[in-house]
């Protein structure tokens, strides 16, 4: 099991190279095909009835995204991606990315940076994404260098839905890793889903799958995320693999507290799943 197809959201803030070239490597590690997306957002410059309006600015808008793909092409060739593609979608970032991650194992998109000129126009695309998508996502730092991601795994497991969906979407991550920590907190609050032994079914099935798996229950008085963060530091974990919490109606995005923590003050790379 692999991922075979990988989409990347491409413009022009300061951390569009570091998440290309996070989305390069994986491509390259799995042998699978990159595709860069760049938007216009010409959607919303469009009246009911079809009309186009300021001619001008979706002229500079349609350069800008084929700007932020020359830039995407000369790193992937750079880099040795074998397979790989170049995409400009008219829409916003939001409606284009949880659209064509329906054909895309993996979805790249960077965290939230509020200094970005256009950052108001996109601030909950992580999060719309994968509400809006049944695929994973994963959300970069606006801070930091990452290389070799996904080699020291830390998974948050509390049983449910989402947290399944999150490690199944990342067994092809987990399998490569080298090291794989589980992570339960205050597990004798939830002693229905984890059973007599908490985390020995979920760990039975990633070792099944080849996992090299750890097991560590935490008990806390912190909040889950900041008790997430701590211990992903105190690992030197390189990657936070967790269920996302929320749901979506129409472009409102209602988060739940942890993953809404950690989107925020995230120190290290994190694969979400809804």
């Amino acid at each position: 099991m692999s991922y075979k197809t990988i989409l990347v959201y491409v413009d022009q803030s300061r951390r569009s190279a570091e998440r290309i070239k996070l989305a390069a490597e994986i491509a390259i590690a799995h042998d699978a095909h990159l595709i860069g997306v760049a938007v216009t957002g010409i959607s919303r410059f469009i009246y009911p009835d079809g009309m186009v309006f300021v001619t001008s600015v979706i002229d500079t808008l349609r350069q800008r995204a084929q700007h932020s793909l020359d830039q995407f092409e000369e790193t992937v060739k750079k880099m040795g991606v074998n397979s790989y593609e170049r995409r400009v979608s008219e829409d916003d970032a939001q409606g284009a990315l949880a659209l064509q991650a329906r054909y895309s194992d993996l979805v790249v998109v960077s965290q939230m940076d509020l200094s970005e000129p256009d950052a108001v126009d996109i601030s909950d695309l992580p999060e719309y994404v994968m509400l809006n998508s049944s695929k994973p996502v994963l959300v970069v730092p606006y801070a930091g260098k990452f290389s070799d991601t996904g080699s020291n795994i830390l998974v948050a497991w509390d049983g449910s839905m989402e947290a399944t969906h999150a490690i199944a979407n990342a067994l092809p991550m987990l399998k490569r890793a080298k090291k794989v920590t589980l992570a339960i907190f205050n597990q004798s609050q939830r002693f229905a889903t984890h059973g007599e032994q908490p985390g020995a079914d979920i760990g039975l099935y990633l070792a099944r799958h080849g996992v090299k798996i750890e097991i560590e229950e935490e008990n806390t008085e912190l909040d889950v995320g900041n008790a997430l963060l701590s211990l992903a530091a105190d690992k030197g974990a390189d990657l936070l693999v967790m269920g996302g919490y929320g749901h979506s109606r129409f472009r409102e995005v209602l988060l739940g507290g942890v993953t809404s923590l950690i989107l925020n003050t995230m120190t290290l790379p994190v694969l979400l799943s809804h």
